[in-house]
């Protein structure tokens, strides 16, 4: 059986490895197929797909949403992007927030007493979207936290001092955001709280699918939403979620996610793609 990895980050966002060395440790690792999915970010997909071409591993353009959904923050996985125009001009609108909101928390933390640079924290992102990972880093190299769990204990956790909330699109938008460029928009990691009820509204927003094999669930997760996509019509999904760590406890393609469930999608996408338009 050949297998693949539909939920996977890069530099582009908070993972440590460029999205070229991430198609390379996806080849060395077997996979046939992987979805690059950065925060908020399509920048690494270009450079993703070159080094599929040559490796021989198909790389699925993809993108993870934040989104909010109630009161709760959501992430919300595009899969099988065509255009990325409209998509890109959203996140451009939502990075430029981020920029804000880090700043935002880095003049929070040099209130605090806390010597920290934004300078320093978008050396941590590199050309990646600002977030509260690289501002961790960014404490941690500069000897302020002992690890990036300590930096989010201490200072960046929901209700710590340097906490700010960020701007995000509610999911009916984040939803018709991915449809727009052509893509399955499929909710990712839902763990315990991906019951019939909440999947069954969502589905009424257009949700397409939903992650079955993610490292988060326990096998009673799994089971219970494998048997609800198929109940509903979700097509299911899944991934490592790796950040590029070389090891546990996320490691690429430990989900073992079978290559037919990569078909059943491209299926959707192209039954979707024939449909007339209403």
């Amino acid at each position: 059986m050949t297998f693949v990895d539909l939920h996977m980050h890069s530099t582009a966002s908070d993972g440590s490895r460029a999205p070229a060395d991430v198609v390379r440790a996806a080849s060395a690792a077997g996979l046939v197929a992987i979805a690059l999915t950065d925060h908020d970010s399509v920048g690494g997909l270009a450079e993703a797909q070159g080094a599929g071409v040559e490796l021989g591993v198909r790389i699925v353009s993809g993108v993870e949403l934040s989104a909010v959904e109630g009161d709760a923050e959501t992430h919300l996985l595009g899969l099988h992007l065509g255009d990325t125009t409209v998509l890109e001009r959203g996140l451009g609108e939502l990075q430029e927030m981020r920029q804000r909101r880090g700043q935002t928390i880095v003049e929070k933390l040099v209130a605090l007493g806390v010597q920290v640079t934004f300078e320093d924290v978008l050396a941590q992102a590199k050309d990646g979207a600002v977030g509260r990972p690289h501002i961790a880093r960014a404490l941690v190299a500069d000897g302020w936290a002992v690890d990036v769990r300590d930096a989010f204990d201490r200072y960046l956790g929901a209700g710590k001092p340097a906490y700010v909330a960020k701007d995000q699109l509610d999911m009916a938008a984040a939803i018709a955001m991915i449809h727009e460029c052509g893509g399955l928009a499929v909710l990712a990691h839902p763990g315990g709280a991906g019951t019939r009820e909440r999947l069954t509204a969502l589905l009424a927003l257009g949700l397409d699918g939903v992650e079955v094999k993610h490292p988060g669930h326990s096998p009673g997760d799994t089971s219970r939403l494998r048997t609800l996509a198929e109940q509903l019509g979700l097509v299911v999904s899944g991934g490592s979620d790796w950040h590029g760590a070389a090891d546990g406890p996320r490691t690429i393609g430990m989900m073992q996610v079978p290559e037919e469930w990569l078909a059943r999608q491209d299926a959707c996408v192209a039954a979707r793609r024939r449909a007339p338009v209403a």
